[in-house]
């Protein structure tokens, strides 16, 4: 699998994609432009230079294609290098990726089946902080009553809306926010 980083287009822009040994180091939703994308992606690998993908790694570039295309894609066969991660936050990038496309949790709940009801907040800074937006789906996690919560991407909340309307095929996501 080597190591690099490198862009590649999908139906919601250029997104970017960090790799290494023993997975991906880190996707990226695109930026305003593709430096800026790549300006992202160097701030957690600055050692990373751009490289032509891996099989595997162009393998998890189709699943996220595939994904914002519209295709029911659990990405779940992606490898991700998770060291360094705290604890809550694996277990909290876990249960995320375990909700299957084009359906929706709250920080709350999440917090919940963490067995600790009141770390909501603490669940919201965990995917705040998601190291592999799309893979990790942090969009699919909401606020109390549905608000759309945050989200750390390029275009905010209208970003997340996107991309739920997407895997929804364009229905029931539009009302939730």
């Amino acid at each position: 699998m080597n190591q690099g980083l490198c862009l590649f287009d999908t139906p919601i822009g250029r997104c970017g994609i960090a790799w290494g040994e023993r997975g991906l180091l880190a996707t990226q939703i695109p930026e305003a432009s593709d430096r800026h994308t790549l300006a992202r992606l160097r701030r957690r690998r600055p050692e990373l230079e751009e490289a032509r993908p891996s099989a595997p790694v162009q393998s998890a570039i189709d699943g996220i294609v595939a994904l914002l295309g519209g295709e029911s894609r659990d990405l779940m066969e992606i490898a991700l290098d998770l060291e360094g991660l705290q604890d809550f936050a694996l277990r909290v990038y876990e249960m995320a990726r375990a909700i299957p496309p084009g359906q929706t949790r709250t920080y709350g709940e999440l917090a919940t089946a963490l067995g600790d009801p009141g770390s909501a907040r603490a669940v919201g800074r965990a995917l705040g902080a998601n190291p592999f937006p799309i893979v990790i789906p942090c969009h699919r996690i909401l606020g109390a009553g549905e608000w759309s919560g945050g989200f750390s991407a390029h275009g905010g909340v209208e970003t997340k809306k996107r991309i739920l309307r997407i895997e929804s095929g364009g229905r029931g996501q539009q009302e939730l926010f």
